[in-house]
């Protein structure tokens, strides 16, 4: 286990019985309460010093609900530093609206519009959903990309575009580790990483493996491939709790990830665990 406390930069946090996940039905292991107490619970020995708040696609037009919930949870929990919160940001510069409520609450710091179960990703490059990115900046927001591997070549085209927008992709575009397959996911990556405006996530490998049956050697080749492209200064951690634990716990992938970075120094482990994600989520700000 690192030998310091972490940020935990992807952490949803729902209750059904409140404001209903748009999926939960498909997925009913994990369609109930998931709150404060029960990521304590699940933990376990991993320290954490803060924890980002990422939208869980909740059901059609209860987006603006989930904010508000989750900013007083937040007034509650200190540890509950930045929000990412959900906006519709194909409706162009009309997404002011939603923008201009959700920016009265303090910690928010990035918006993500769910992208990975688009049926044609290349909608992202639409002269609509492009305006209304483009309107983020100007709340000093981010954009938190979520896709998988085989959209990537529109999203490398969108973070190119839009210089002025800055990026954080999730779940590192979901590879096909079940498939133990690297391309082209390998090369759209490399691309990615050589653009300035984008940081990346490493979160959500075990859900793209066998969930009952992978092995860390499984993932080894893909955290390897991201931490040679995008190095350390522009990486940060993330558990996905609870829609991990379908493939594993909080302090399990914690330690594959422990294992598989055992050769950085600690400068760049703490980059990696903690200072990154105080400074791209400005958690001193919160």
């Amino acid at each position: 286990m690192p030998a310091f406390p972490i940020v935990d930069t992807h952490v949803h946090l729902w209750d059904p019985e409140r404001i209903p996940l748009a999926w939960g039905d498909q997925v009913p292991t994990i369609n109930r309460r998931h709150l404060i107490p029960e990521y304590d619970a699940a933990r376990g020995g991993v320290e954490v010093e803060a924890m980002v708040f990422l939208e869980c696609d909740v059901a059609p037009g209860r987006h603006l609900d989930e904010a508000r919930m989750v900013g007083e949870i937040a007034r509650e929990e200190p540890r509950l530093r930045a929000i990412v919160a959900h906006a519709p940001l194909e409706n162009g510069e009309e997404v002011a609206a939603d923008l201009d409520v959700l920016a009265r609450e303090p910690r928010l710091r990035g918006i993500r519009r769910l992208l990975q179960q688009e049926a044609d990703i290349e909608a992202v490059l639409d002269d609509r959903f492009l305006a209304g990115l483009g309107l983020l900046p100007r709340y000093n927001l981010h954009f938190e990309i979520c896709v998988r591997h085989h959209q990537l070549e529109a999203i490398v085209d969108l973070v190119r575009r839009l210089p002025n927008v800055t990026f954080m992709l999730d779940h590192i575009a979901k590879p096909a580790i079940q498939d133990a397959r690297l391309e082209p996911w390998k090369t759209r990556m490399a691309e990615l990483a050589a653009l300035p405006n984008l940081m990346c996530k490493m979160s959500g490998l075990v859900t793209e493996a066998d969930h009952q049956s992978w092995q860390p050697a499984d993932l080894r080749p893909y955290i390897d491939h991201v931490v040679e492209t995008f190095g350390f200064d522009r990486l940060v951690f993330g558990s996905d709790w609870p829609v991990m634990t379908l493939a594993a716990d909080i302090p399990g992938w914690v330690a594959v990830l422990d294992e598989a970075l055992a050769g950085a120094s600690d400068s760049e482990l703490r980059m990696f665990w903690l200072e990154n994600a105080q400074a791209f989520y400005r958690l001193a700000d919160g």
